[in-house]
């Protein structure tokens, strides 16, 4: 191989990266074109077979070692600059695209959550009507803890704080994962979960309410029931949003219609993890804890269910919405 000649061959595509890359490194890969950035990509591959063969035909080792400068450079902003973009891209979904997407599909949650509430009022009324109603929903050493030595369970977490929450979290997002693929059986099982988890909270509130704790159970509920409840209903809402695709996917084709609602279904299930993780948290480290006064839990749970409030009913300037529509198909 005549090296002076291939080096005068490929000289200009190393000079032709280098301004490239002085470019994004100085304002950015946003300030290229699309035909440079594709440029960009082309040189980069170039550039890394050059130093391949430089390094076989050791050429030498000053011009191996600028090449193998030019290259990182390159590798560092194509795929650092990737990076950037996917982080910027998740911060967008959670500030604004979340939102956006509790917005579009609040009737199904709505169903969802109205299932709950039923399901805890009833329970709620039975329990007063017939005390043994709650053996049938409530565990027995709940039952016998709470009647008997006239006290909560809140206090075995404490003590074991990080474990505790860590399973709390582990468990609260097996169940709304349950719910979201409850929506294959037609929604048949997100509607179980949401009646039976509705159920629960009846019988157990009816529970310390007629043996005068309910003061001390809404304060351990409050902080991170606060959070935790609404992405359950989320989830619920995204099981719903399946089996309307599978069994009812109306003008749609059933793929297209499994394509959108499922997008929706994915994206509300991807907005409620943070919610879930920080729920268990809360619920691992400041709900139980006895050293925190009550009106102060109340407090914590009144302000971060205000806040979601007001974060889902945040809006982006029109089109944001119909532009997310279009790219779930």
């Amino acid at each position: 191989m005549n090296i002076q000649r291939w080096i005068a061959r490929r000289e200009p595509n190393w000079k032709r990266l280098d301004t490239l890359l002085k470019q994004v490194e100085k304002k950015g890969l946003k300030s290229l074109k699309a035909d440079e950035i594709k440029e960009l990509a082309s040189l980069y591959r170039s550039v890394s077979a050059d130093l391949a063969r430089s390094r076989t035909q050791k050429i030498s080792d000053t011009l191996t070692q600028d090449l193998q400068i030019l290259t990182s450079r390159a590798y560092n902003q194509i795929y650092q600059g990737s990076r950037r973009q996917e982080w910027a891209a998740v911060w967008e979904f959670y500030r604004w695209g979340f939102p956006a997407v509790v917005q579009q599909t609040k009737g199904y949650i709505a169903v969802a959550t109205t299932i709950f509430i039923v399901g805890a009022i009833v329970a709620w009324w039975y329990a007063w009507q017939d005390p043994t109603f709650l053996s049938i929903i409530v565990p027995e050493q709940l039952i016998r803890m709470v009647r008997d030595e006239g006290k909560l369970w809140m206090g075995s977490i404490i003590g074991i704080e990080p474990l505790a929450s860590s399973s709390i979290m582990i468990n609260n997002i097996s169940v709304s994962f349950a719910a979201v693929a409850g929506g294959i059986t037609g929604g048949i099982y997100t509607t179980f979960l949401m009646w039976y988890n509705g159920l629960m909270i009846g019988g157990v509130a009816t529970l310390v309410g007629q043996n005068n704790l309910a003061y001390s159970f809404w304060a351990f509920v409050f902080p991170h029931g606060s959070l935790e409840l609404p992405a359950i209903f989320f989830a619920g809402g995204a099981g719903l949003l399946i089996a309307r695709a599978m069994f009812f996917p109306g003008k749609y084709s059933r793929g297209d219609a499994l394509k959108y609602y499922g997008g929706l279904a994915s994206q509300l299930v991807f907005g409620i993890v943070p919610m879930l993780i920080i729920a268990g948290i809360i619920e691992g480290f400041l709900s139980p804890n006895p050293a925190i006064p009550a009106p102060i839990k109340y407090f914590v749970g009144i302000a971060l269910l205000s806040l979601l409030i007001v974060y889902c009913n945040l809006k982006k300037p029109e089109g944001f919405i119909e532009g997310r529509r279009q790219k779930a198909f």
